[in-house]
């Protein structure tokens, strides 16, 4: 088997010399899950996997099933198996609670003295002799049955034999070896103290002269020659005890009772029914040296590496916001019915449908600006009218909706706790949700230049200016406030000095807000040259501080860190910075973005470090943003992704805003939730039981913006 030795990576900076990343390759390995579909007589509790002369041997509870070529073969032999194994012949064995018997019913050695007590739980086939674990003992088949006495009360885990023919035991009493007819328990003379004399799962390596053990807080390796190592949760172990080891090509795939790990030159963590159908692992089985089958007690999953490069899987995303993504040209999540089935999809209003179509825009234009593909405009002209539809359908001047439904929809009522109401358009054809908040119009005044820039015709270009146009009059001649339907303030609609530099309740705003709508009036000064946009930037700034108000845009430290505010803090850098070269406070934005980088600097969110490396002009952790990218998963369904167990995350003592207990540092992306744009990374547990399906225009942003400025290839 291959030699695994493990390793930790030293990563060292590299300088950024320009803003072309130059990548040594385009393509990486993508993990992909699979669901290995049973005949209905096999049952799910699936105890062992075997590969045997070009066949997968499945042991469930139910028999033995053969799969070759894509077909089950096999038939229900009862019920109850507890374990099985191959003998030198590849025959398999199998036992139940109390007794052993070959497959082939030709083969019979009788039955094990097994105590009234106790409970077979291991086989192995040690040339001409089966050897037998169970609860408390340890039985030995050589023609005849016999019980070995130094084994007594312990439960029998697992058994192997190593290239130097030294047999190792694993019990709840010791790690035992026998060397001919000699045993020794290790725990009595070599092995760790902290291992609590307790071992759950072996195997060999390296030719099968190094053996593989796990105790109840590590895994570990007696090598041949002497290069032992243990690795613990510190060490990067995610979870044990480890009950099943499998090494493969360079890696060691690991089963516990609550996922399944695989070690490399990092580690890797499988749970959660994004990977698996039950958490409780049985068996894995290397196939080769890119897929597993992974055996739990509810069925079989194949988890394959699968060479892409990143447009391939961007190629993927774009294909499932076309089939289950695009509600009247508003991209958001979609809803399903069953949760996980992706077939139960479908679409309803969100109170955020302006913001996540804006970022969606984004990715199509940066998309276009590569590639010039003709389906990239087609979807960014679609989504621009989806945008201009919002403020239009409202008819109040500048003013876009949160959503729009056609009056023939069914509508979802908000579950804000801020009411919002809905309104029938003029027209009669639509209905249109109000209480618009800072997101939409932060979202559009980002994603429209870039429209106009990249993709809009002279008739799209002047419709652009005239929504910007619109849309910053409306703040500026309502004293910098959205008004609403009723004539009031939206709640989070409010830019005005009065609130954001005197009012307590609008502390936490200052620094973001003001950062905002300064972002506004340059983006609309640069569009229409209007000078009065101009006009009230500078009286924002002289007379009330904005721009050093800016500078605090990313509150964090002793104050509440907010994820979601994340997109409202980064989106207005790039107009501002972009429009405001000439201006003498520009220091102070590229101060405020410098900070607000490294307040989400360790959150390990590829788009931020994209933005920063872009208007920055440095690099900002580029080959991290490519890595997560890389590891984005392409099912993006929302299931609930269990990690508060884990022992290589770090507890922060400090709980998250929503309360929620967090890691010191972000979960890793296939491990943790999928919706990434404004969640926060270091939460334990999150998602919603796969009653959703993301849309993946994060991926889609991060990538092609990084496309754009010339980061990878």
């Amino acid at each position: 088997m291959a030699y695994v030795r493990f390793y930790f990576l030293l990563i060292v900076a590299s300088s950024f010399n320009s803003l072309v990343w130059a990548q040594s390759k385009n393509t990486f390995l993508q993990d992909i899950k699979t669901t290995v579909k049973l005949p209905n007589e096999a049952g799910s509790t699936v105890l062992r996997l075997f590969l045997s002369k070009g066949e997968v041997l499945a042991v469930t509870s139910h028999g033995v099933f053969r799969y070759r070529d894509g077909q089950w073969s096999g038939r229900k032999q009862g019920s109850g198996l507890r374990t099985a194994a191959l003998d030198g012949e590849d025959n398999i064995w199998l036992a139940d609670a109390r007794s052993v018997f070959a497959e082939k019913q030709t083969q019979s050695i009788g039955q094990p003295p097994v105590e009234q007590t106790d409970t077979i739980t291991s086989l192995f086939w040690d040339d001409k002799k089966l050897l037998v674990g169970t609860t408390s003992s340890l039985l030995i088949w050589d023609g005849n049955w016999k019980t070995f006495s130094g084994i007594k009360g312990a439960r029998v885990t697992s058994i192997v034999r190593d290239a130097n023919d030294y047999l190792y035991v694993a019990t709840t009493k010791g790690l035992w070896r026998r060397k001919g007819e000699k045993w020794i328990n290790l725990d009595e003379t070599l092995m760790a103290v902290g291992n609590q004399d307790k071992y759950y799962a072996l195997a060999t390596t390296n030719g099968d002269k190094d053996l593989i053990y796990s105790s109840p807080w590590s895994v570990g390796s007696i090598a041949a020659d002497g290069e032992h190592w243990v690795a613990s949760g510190a060490d990067g172990l995610p979870y044990g005890p480890v009950t099943a080891i499998r090494p493969g090509k360079d890696c060691i795939w690991m089963g516990t009772g609550k996922g399944a790990i695989k070690k490399d030159s990092g580690w890797h963590y499988y749970s959660g029914k994004r990977w698996l159908p039950d958490d409780q692992v049985n068996d894995i089985l290397v196939l080769d040296s890119l897929r597993v089958w992974i055996a739990t007690s509810k069925g079989i999953v194949e988890i394959a590496q699968q060479k892409m490069t990143l447009e391939q899987k961007a190629d993927s995303i774009e294909k499932v916001i076309a089939l289950r993504h695009n509600r009247r040209g508003l991209i958001n999540q979609s809803m399903l019915k069953v949760p996980g089935d992706v077939q139960t999809s479908y679409l309803q209003n969100e109170d955020n449908d302006g913001l996540w179509t804006s970022c969606y825009l984004a990715a199509e234009c940066f998309r276009y600006g590569v590639t010039k593909d003709s389906a990239a405009k087609a979807n960014a002209v679609r989504t621009f009218e989806a945008l201009e539809r919002l403020e239009t359908v409202t008819g109040i001047s500048g003013y876009p909706a949160r959503s729009y439904a056609a009056a023939t929809d069914a509508i979802t009522q908000s579950r804000s706790p801020h009411p919002k109401k809905w309104h029938l358009s003029a027209d009669g054809k639509w209905y249109w949700l109000d209480d618009t908040s800072s997101d939409e119009i932060t979202g559009h005044l980002f994603v429209l230049p870039l429209f106009y820039d990249l993709i809009a015709n002279a008739e799209q270009k002047e419709r652009v200016r005239q929504l910007i146009g619109r849309i910053a009059s409306h703040v500026i001649d309502n004293n910098y406030h959205l008004i609403d339907f009723d004539g009031k303030p939206t709640r989070w609609g409010i830019w005005h000095p009065d609130s954001l530099n005197h009012s307590p309740n609008w502390m936490y705003e200052r620094g973001l807000n003001s950062l905002q709508i300064l972002s506004f009036m340059k983006t609309a000064s640069h569009f229409t040259g209007d000078p009065k946009f101009e006009k009230h930037y500078q009286y924002l700034v002289n007379e009330h501080g904005y721009a050093r108000n800016a500078v605090e845009a990313k509150m964090y430290g002793p104050f509440e860190t907010s994820h979601s505010d994340d997109i409202l803090n980064f989106f207005p850098y790039y107009n501002l910075i972009r429009y405001s070269k000439e201006d003498p406070h520009q220091a102070l934005f590229v101060k405020s973005l410098n900070r607000s980088w490294r307040g989400v600097r360790n959150d390990r969110m590829p788009v931020w470090n994209v933005f920063a490396s872009a208007l920055l002009n440095q690099d900002c952790d580029l080959k991290i943003a490519k890595e997560e990218i890389e590891q984005y998963p392409l099912d993006l369904v929302n299931w609930t992704m269990e990690n508060s167990h884990r022992w290589d995350l770090p507890r922060d003592p400090l709980l998250s805003r929503s309360r929620m207990a967090q890691s010191v540092r972000p979960i890793p992306t296939p491990e943790s939730n999928i919706s990434r744009w404004n969640t926060n990374p270091k939460h334990y547990n999150a998602g919603n039981g796969g009653k959703t399906e993301d849309s993946g225009s994060y991926f889609l942003f991060a990538y092609w913006m990084g496309r754009y400025h010339g980061f990878w290839e």
